[in-house]
Order: structure tokens, then sequence, then C-alpha cells
């Protein structure tokens, strides 16, 4: 994989509290990304995905399915429905499913999406105050199993965060395709903004660039 954008700071990665993985694509379980957490940080991914966890040298892995709840220290982590094809050895069989999740950590609940597209029972996730909301891919155009812009807009019609967060843009692609596409995508981001004005305009917005920060009080 290729990384458009800086490098992240290594110091981020030493002050992990967890590492919550949705799915195995090389996009979301980047096994060198992963080798920069300490291998004492707790990494939660889907029912079966331990293994490729532990080839990153994790140490302590907490599997879940959707519908599951798991505690780090005050933290709740949720597995939740996600509607992606999440393998990553497809042709050996594998049938390990995405997911998104719901983490919980006084009074304050944050949703992760990882990799979807739409699903009814997004209007089920209960109360959200941010939104982690997948607006693209990782190549020139949205595959199956992702959201858009103008699909992630209309999440936030289901869900009713107070804040949203778009994210999944094209920060990591296969290297091959920087001839095809050299520079970051930067309008997805400003389009799902736009959008969620219209669609869903009760909801903030805040586009972070890749190593910024936010506070959600």
């Amino acid at each position: 994989m290729a990384r458009q954008g800086p490098k992240p700071d290594p110091r981020t990665a030493s002050i992990a509290d967890v590492v919550v993985i949705s799915h195995l694509h090389r996009d979301h379980l980047d096994l060198r990304s992963l080798r920069r957490v300490p291998a004492s940080t707790p990494v939660v991914v889907p029912q079966d995905a331990a293994r490729w966890a532990a080839r990153a040298g994790a140490q302590d892995i907490r599997e879940i399915s959707a519908g599951e709840t798991v505690s780090v220290a005050d933290l709740e982590i949720s597995g939740v429905r996600a509607v992606h094809d999440g393998c990553r050895d497809r042709h050996r069989g594998e049938q390990i499913r995405a997911l998104g999740y719901l983490l919980r950590r006084g009074g304050r609940t944050v949703y992760f999406a990882g990799d979807t597209d739409l699903f009814p029972q997004m209007s089920e996730l209960g109360q959200v105050d941010l939104a982690l909301v997948p607006i693209w891919g990782w190549g020139l155009s949205v595959g199956e199993g992702h959201l858009d812009p103008e699909r992630a807009a209309r999440a936030l019609q289901m869900i009713h965060p107070r804040v949203a967060v778009p994210i999944h843009c094209g920060t990591l692609f296969p290297a091959g395709l920087r001839l095809l596409r050299p520079e970051p995508l930067t309008e997805p981001p400003r389009e799902f903004a736009r959008l969620a004005g219209q669609l869903a305009p009760g909801v903030e917005v805040r586009i972070l660039e890749p190593g910024s920060e936010t506070t959600l009080y």
C-alpha cells in the first residue's frame, strides 16, 4: 500500500488506549502500521481475525461479533453490523465479517462505521455524539460496499449524530494507482459536507486533515 499525505506521528501510536480493526482489507489492517503500536495495546478485531493482528505482534487481542461488547478500562466497545466484504484471503475459504463499532465512555458515544454501505439498522444505533463516516473507497471510483458522499450524507439522516467526521477518502491505496491519481482526494469531503448541510442540517460536519485532531464536548 502507498500513503498520500504526511506520515503519521509515531508518538500517536505510542499513546493509543486501544486499536479497533473493522475488517482485514489492507487499507484497514496494515501490518506495518499496526507494528508501530506497542504490542501490549489492546486490539479489537472481528471474530476469527485474531491471527492477522498477531502477525503484527499484537499480544492483547479481543475478538467480537456484531451485538457483542468488550471493555477496555472504562471504554465499552460494541460490534455493530457493516455491509462490506471484509475478507483478506477469500480464495482460501476465509469467511470473516466486517464490523462497525460503537465506543462509549463518560456518557459519550462514537460510531466508527469502518467500511459499509447503507443498511436500515443504522437508525437503531441509539444516541451517537460523533460519527466517523466513510465517504469514498481507495481508487478512482467507489466500489461495492462503500458509501459515497451522497449515501454518507443519507446515513446521517438515519444516525442523527451531533458531529460527523468524514473518513476513508484515499489515504492508503495500491501503490501502482499513483500513476493514475497523483494527488490526494480533496473533493469528496467537501461534497459530503455540502450534501450533509442539505440532508442533515442539524449535524455539525468537521473535515480534518490527516494528522489533525478535534475535541468532542
